[in-house]
Formats: structure tokens, C-alpha cells, sequence
């Protein structure tokens, strides 16, 4: 192919805006892609309901030390590589390009079935709603819809309206689940408060990596820090902070909520209360302590949250097809920009495309909303993204091992390794224990078709990444290279690294 193939990665129309976020709004892309009260309200509760254990509390503990231990290499990295493409560039930049192109179409397929599955989970919450308040029988797809065209347009804007927006609304609802989870703990269900489910013994024995593999879900986004990098203020320091105060603060909250949670319910009964009530148990437990109101205003936030958790997948699965095509290896018109916003026009634009096709898709066959577009497709990328999140730990840790980088050794080496060991048993665990997070009937081929699936679109990204290499060189050269000053940060021995 000719040289012509890629804008120049300073070109205005292929640039991000830069200086744009600060450490808070990160947080706020990053806490709001997690879902708190979707977490709280659904993953917690199917977490009980499905494994018959209590330990759901320590489990979001222990998957929260997990991340923590896998972040301390992964924003050390960040130093040296800033893409908005994050675990491509970082599987890029560490194992290999052709791994790195494989990892990406995964990101794709996972964050896609994360973001269009919201629109499921949307419907099917808001629907008996409007019928119970307002009288309304409208189909869920009209709801999604009309979010949809929110998430579209804002989707156009600038990356800091877009936090702005996050901002108000994740405020809302991190004050509604503190608000509950003191109310549950100050009316224990057998008059006493009960500290088991924070008993470390109860992630032993059977169920054990299913819940581990629920409380995952629960940190999803954590990683887009990075995404955000190229338009942050001092990446350098807002990637980092931003990454551990999402991780510890989404840890305690979710701790907090589910343990207070079997406390208002006591021990022995959050598994039946929790089969019993599923999504409803959190709203019923607030209109028996502090009334209708409060409960109507919860229900009203869950709403919130998934409308916000949309938005800000929207903009991470925009940024990485945006990253792609930049650096050629999907289309180049996805790598522009917009003028006006400095956004990922038309990356953003093709992103709506999809969710709006699924959308249609659903609404036309009548499948179901909550179960097959929203369970099953959240719990799929979920699990996709727990594979890219190990093998980008084994990148972090051999770029270290290519690069000669002043780094201190528990940031290059221990911690990197430590975190492929522990993420690897979390991985293996969940893929075991798949069909129990699924929920699928016995002899159901789900449970192996999507890792299988995911393997195959690694393997097929790592076969187009190949042919890329003969094929189109210059686009080969540029894989991982991001905003093409990320190169001039790594000292000369580190020039060298993964090709």
C-alpha cells in the first residue's frame, strides 16, 4: 500500500483534545462505566441467589486487591505508553503488534456486548415504572431508544460535557447506596449486626470463582483511565490517581452495600430473600426502613445509573475504534476527529450505529431485553474484558523485561508477575464456573461458545495483525503508537521493545 494510508497523528482532525480532564473526571468515566447501583441492585443479589453463599462482600474485597496489585504495573506503563486504545496498545507494545491487534478486536466485541446490553437492562427497568406511576404501557425498545438518541448526541460533545454529565449522576446515586446501606445496618434483620459475610473463609469451598467471577463485573471500567490519557491534564499523574481511587472507592462501596445488605436480612436469609426478590430486594428493604419516597427516588437512580454507564462505554468503545483507524488498522475514516468537540466523530458515530442495530434487532425477533441482551450479553464482555485485563498483565510485565526503564523493581517485576498469577486463577475460575454466572440450563452450549468465541476473534486479530505486516508495513510500524510522542518518553534501550 502507499505511504498515504495514515493522517499524521498531529493532525488536528486526528487528535484528541488535550488538557481537557482532570483526576476527578476520570474517576467519574470510570465509577459510572462500573454501574454502582446496577451492581448493587442486580450483581449482588443474583450473586446470592445463584451461588447460595454469603461471601459476596469479601469477594468484591478480594477481586478489589486483585486490581490494585495488577494497576501498580499497569499505570507504571502508563508513562511510557499513552493511547486511547489502552490494553491494545499496552498487549501492543509489550507481547507483540499482531497480539495487539488480536486483543483489540476482543475489547470490541466485549465492550460492544457491555454498552448495547445496557439498552436491554434500560427497558426492561423503566417500562413498569412508567406503567406503575404514569399509567403508560410503552415497549421497552421506545425507551431505549429515546436513550439511545442521548447517548448519540452526546456522544458528539466534548469529552468534558460528558463528564459533567457523569458527574451529576454518579453523585446521585453513590449518595442514595450510602444512604440505604447505613439505613441496613442500623436495622439488623436478626437484632444484632453480623460481620460473616466479611469472613475471608467464605471464598473457600464450591460457588467460590463464580462469585469471585460476579464480583468482577463490578469493577469493569476501571481501566479506562488510560483511555482517557491522551486528553487528561499531566497524564502522568491523573492516570494513576484516578485508577486506585476508582478501585479502592468502588471496593468499600460495594463491600459496604452487599454486607450491609445480609445484615438487614441477617445472614441465613439474604439467599432466599435474594431468590425470593431478585432486583427488587434493595428497593423493598428501603420502603420498609425510610418509606415509598425513598424507594421510588432509588428506583429512579438505578435508571440514572444505567443511562450514565451507557454514555461512558459509548465514549470508551468510541475511543478505541478512534485509536484503530488512526493508526490504520480499521478503516482511517474512524481515526477523525470533529472539529468543533475534539471528539471521536466518527468512531462515535459508528458505535451508535451498532446499538442502534441491536436495538432493532431485539425489538423486530422479540427476544428478551432483560435475560438475553442485558444478562447474557453483560456477563459475556464481562468475561472478555477479565481476559484482556490478564494478558495485558503478562504485556506490562515483559515490555518491563525487554525495556530498561528507572523503575522500582516492585513496580516492573513483582507486582506485574504477581498480578498474571492471581488474574489467571480469577480467569480460570470464572470460565469453570461460567454456566453458574450465566445461568443457563443444563447442556447449554453458551457457556463454552463465548470463551471460544473470544479465542477465535483473538486468533482472527492476530492473523489480520500478521497480514498487516506484509501487506501494509507503514500501518504495521504505527500499531500501538498512539498520539506518536509516547516513543520519545521511553529512554533508547526501550525503543527496542516488543514489535
Amino acid at each position: 500500500m502507499s505511504s498515504g494510508i495514515i493522517a499524521p497523528p498531529s493532525s488536528p482532525q486526528r487528535s484528541l483534545a488535550t488538557d481537557r480532564l482532570g483526576v476527578a473526571a476520570v474517576v467519574f468515566f470510570i465509577a459510572t462505566a462500573a454501574t454502582p447501583m446496577t451492581v448493587v441492585a442486580g450483581v449482588v443479589t443474583t450473586g446470592f441467589a445463584m451461588t447460595g453463599l454469603v461471601g459476596i462482600p469479601v469477594a468484591f474485597l478480594a477481586i478489589g486487591a486483585v486490581l490494585m496489585l495488577f494497576s501498580v504495573g499497569y499505570v507504571a506503563m502508563s508513562r511510557y505508553v499513552t493511547n486511547a486504545g489502552a490494553f491494545y496498545a499496552y498487549i501492543a507494545r509489550g507481547i507483540g503488534k499482531p497480539f495487539g491487534v488480536g486483543a483489540a478486536w476482543i475489547a470490541l466485541v466485549a465492550y460492544n456486548a457491555l454498552q448495547v446490553g445496557l439498552y436491554g437492562l434500560l427497558g426492561a427497568s423503566s417500562t413498569p415504572l412508567l406503567s406503575q406511576w404514569f399509567g403508560l404501557d410503552v415497549p421497552w425498545w421506545l425507551v431505549a431508544l429515546i436513550v439511545w438518541a442521548f447517548v448519540a448526541v452526546l456522544g458528539q460533545q466534548a469529552v468534558d460535557v460528558n463528564g459533567a454529565v457523569l458527574a451529576v449522576l454518579l453523585a446521585a446515586e453513590v449518595g442514595i447506596i450510602a444512604l440505604l446501606s447505613v439505613s441496613n445496618v442500623l436495622h439488623p434483620g436478626q437484632g444484632q449486626v453480623s460481620f460473616e459475610a466479611l469472613s475471608p473463609g467464605e471464598l473457600i469451598g464450591p460457588g467460590a470463582g463464580a462469585i469471585l467471577g460476579l464480583a468482577v463485573l463490578g469493577f469493569i471500567g476501571f481501566e479506562a483511565a488510560t483511555v482517557y490519557a491522551e486528553e487528561s491534564r499531566d497524564p502522568h499523574r491523573t492516570v494513576p490517581r484516578a485508577t486506585y481511587i476508582s478501585v479502592a472507592a468502588l471496593a468499600l462501596l460495594y463491600t459496604l452495600a452487599s454486607w450491609a445488605m445480609t445484615v438487614a436480612t441477617g445472614p441465613g436469609g439474604i439467599v432466599d430473600a435474594s431468590r425470593q426478590e431478585d432486583i427488587g430486594l434493595i428497593f423493598g428493604l428501603a420502603e420498609t426502613q425510610l418509606g415509598v419516597t425513598v424507594a421510588n427516588i432509588a428506583h429512579v437512580l438505578l435508571v440514572t445509573s444505567i443511562v450514565a454507564a451507557a454514555v461512558s462505554f459509548h465514549n470508551t468503545v468510541a475511543r478505541y475504534m478512534f485509536s484503530l483507524g488512526r493508526e490504520g488498522v480499521l478503516p482511517v475514516a474512524l481515526g477523525r476527529t470533529s472539529m468543533r468537540s475534539s471528539s471521536p466523530q466518527a468512531a462515535s458515530m459508528t458505535q451508535s450505529v451498532i446499538g442502534l442495530t441491536v436495538i432493532v434487532i431485539f425489538a423486530a425477533t422479540g427476544m428478551d431485553p432483560l435475560v438475553q441482551l442485558f444478562f447474557y450479553g453483560g456477563t459475556s464482555g464481562g468475561l472478555g474484558v477479565l481476559m484482556l485485563i490478564t494478558i495485558t498483565a503478562a504485556g506490562v510485565l515483559r515490555f518491563f523485561v525487554q525495556n530498561t526503564i528507572m523503575e522500582s523493581r516492585w513496580r516492573h517485576r513483582i507486582a506485574p508477575l504477581a498480578a498474571i498469577v492471581v488474574l489467571a486463577l480469577v480467569l480460570a475460575a470464572a470460565i469453570v464456573n461460567f454456566k453458574d454466572l450465566l445461568g443457563t440450563p443444563p447442556g447449554s452450549a453458551l457457556p463454552w461458545l463465548v470463551p471460544t468465541l473470544y479465542v477465535v476473534i483473538g486468533l482472527a486479530g492476530v492473523l489480520w495483525g500478521l497480514v498487516l505486516s506484509r501487506s501494509r508495513p507503514q500501518v504495521y510500524s504505527s500499531i500501538g503508537g498512539g498520539t506518536g510522542c509516547a516513543e520519545t518518553r521511553v529512554p533508547r534501550a526501550a525503543a527496542n521493545g516488543a514489535s
